[in-house]
């Protein structure tokens, strides 16, 4: 067994059994629902218009255009979002930013408190309070972070959020198209790839959470299986009412 000798090696083996996964990129929530959605949506609207007695020809049309009112959605609503997001952000900065120039003894102050809230000595606390807010937009990011749990120097992308949710529902909506452009001509083998890919998308997103793969996978699987499901029951239904 291999002995840490020194602190340097201390730091090193830290620093290399002490990493974190990306938690506030822009593209993680998006890219992940985008796919599921995707997936689950599409696989449900084809499995409703195939259970109401559609051809295939109908059924990929439907598939199609599902994919493709799915995907400029998704984009333009997660654009739309973090948008709205980072301007309410960057407007609360604004605030901070006028604040520290006209009243910095007293955000100095105030960011001592909360130094000392969490402990620190009192004298030390306005110490490092004082060194801190000596560069302005230093003390701005402390601020923020502290105040408003934000870093101002990784906001969220508008534009990745809508890109990645753009690219991720269209793959995912194509997996139960793509058996039917690849001439099949029964539901089942794009309910078969669907549930597949429901499966897989679970299974990675184990990845980056504290759950087991398998868990996460049965789950999505499940999911999207009772929404397939349900839309097919409601086609049959309708199908024979209109018919």
């Amino acid at each position: 067994m291999a002995i840490i000798e020194t602190e340097a090696t201390l730091h090193e083996a830290h620093r290399d059994n002490h990493t974190h996964r990306d938690v506030n990129g822009g593209w993680l929530r998006p890219a992940v629902f985008g796919a599921m959605d995707g997936l689950v949506s599409n696989l449900a609207l084809m499995t409703g218009v195939a259970g109401g007695a559609a051809g295939p020809r109908t059924v990929v049309i439907a598939g199609l255009a599902g994919l493709a009112a799915g995907a400029f959605s998704m984009a333009a609503g997660e654009y739309t979002s973090v948008a709205s997001q980072r301007e309410l952000v960057e407007a609360e900065l604004d605030v901070e930013r006028r604040e520290l120039r006209k009243h910095p003894k007293d955000e100095e102050a105030e960011l001592a408190a909360l130094y000392e809230a969490r402990g620190v000595e009192p004298r030390l606390a306005r110490e490092v309070a004082g060194q801190l807010s000596r560069d302005p937009e230093q003390a701005l990011e402390i601020h923020a972070r502290e105040e408003l749990g934000i870093d101002p120097g990784d906001l969220p992308s508008p534009l990745v959020a809508a890109v990645s949710s753009f690219g991720s529902f269209a793959l995912g909506a194509l997996l139960p198209v793509l058996p039917y452009l690849l001439g099949a001509s029964a539901l089942w083998p794009a309910v078969l790839l669907a549930l597949v890919g429901l499966f897989a998308c679970g299974a990675v997103v184990a990845k980056v959470t504290a759950r087991t793969w398998w868990f996460s996978g049965f789950r999505q699987l499940a999911l999207g299986g009772a929404a397939a499901g349900v839309t097919y029951a409601l086609g049959s239904l309708l199908g024979t009412a209109v018919g």
